[in-house]
């Protein structure tokens, strides 16, 4: 089974590769195009990974003091300011370092990451702020900041919009793929206990995202059935994306709900191709 370093590591190879091991299709305009959704794919993979490290270190960390512990899972140095001299707006910093370090799935990680509380993100209005710096994934550029803003009208159902702006993804080839968009995520399991992530669920109900190729292809991607997201896995587990751009018009599927790295994309004449990260 391949892992998401694989997908991050050589984007169009293995998108390649799996279209053409695992269809019978014979269109090489469609085969050449999934590039795109393979990147897609692996921009989301990465916004999940760096919002689930940004959780770990805001809820685990300790707040006595600038340095912290590093919590468990996470191989970069963490420090925490508060730049106000107030409680919040509070800063955590996670260096994984030029030279990089493994994380606990044996993903390389490089540069850093700035995670900004204005407040506490179980709280309605509070804004979790993702900023990469000189960042990269086993190699791949990652760039860009997320927005993760508490939205919550039901205590029991808490909400968030996840916005990304200015994202970029450079993989090893040069490619670059920009991107950009929003998704309303809810969380559905783990609600009783706030400060244990590893039974968390969410459930990103709608939104879309647009990702540009370097030669200008624009690819959208729309919440077709809810994607479920639960913390303790590294993927997408479960739910479709409506897929249009170019000559794709297509669904993406990511399956039973099972923590694999297992996807669907099935073109508009029937034709499926079964890929994986």
């Amino acid at each position: 089974m391949k892992k998401t370093a694989i997908l991050l590591t050589t984007i169009c190879a293995t998108a390649l590769l799996y279209v053409s091991c695992s269809s019978d299709n014979n269109d090489p305009a469609v085969s050449t195009d999934l590039t795109s959704v393979g990147a897609s794919v692996a921009i989301d993979a990465s916004n999940e990974m760096d919002l689930n490290t940004s959780l770990l270190i805001s809820t685990s960390t300790s707040t006595t003091g600038k340095a912290a512990e590093t919590p468990a899972g996470i191989c970069a140095t963490v420090t925490i300011s508060t730049p106000n001299g107030t409680e919040y707006p509070k800063v955590f910093l996670a260096d994984f370092g030029t030279a990089g370090c493994k994380d606990a799935n044996n993903l390389t990680r490089k540069g850093k990451l700035e995670v900004t509380l204005s407040g506490p993100i179980t709280e309605t209005g509070s804004k979790m702020t993702i900023k990469r710096i000189d960042y990269s994934i086993k190699d791949i550029k990652l760039e860009g900041i997320i927005e993760y803003t508490n939205t919550t009208t039901v205590p029991t159902t808490p909400q968030w919009t996840r916005k990304v702006t200015n994202g970029k993804l450079t993989d090893l080839q040069g490619g670059v793929y920009t991107n950009s968009g929003i998704y309303t995520t809810k969380q559905t399991a783990g609600v009783d206990t706030p400060f244990v992530l590893s039974d968390n669920v969410y459930e990103i109900t709608d939104g879309t995202h647009t990702v540009i190729a370097s030669n200008g292809a624009t690819l959208t991607l729309t919440v077709k059935e809810p994607l479920i997201k639960k913390y303790s896995c590294l993927f997408i587990s479960k739910g479709q994306l409506k897929v249009q751009g170019g000559i794709l018009n297509g669904v993406i599927d990511y399956g039973n709900n099972d923590c694999d790295s297992n996807y669907t994309y099935t073109h508009e004449n029937g034709t499926s191709f079964i890929l994986s990260m």
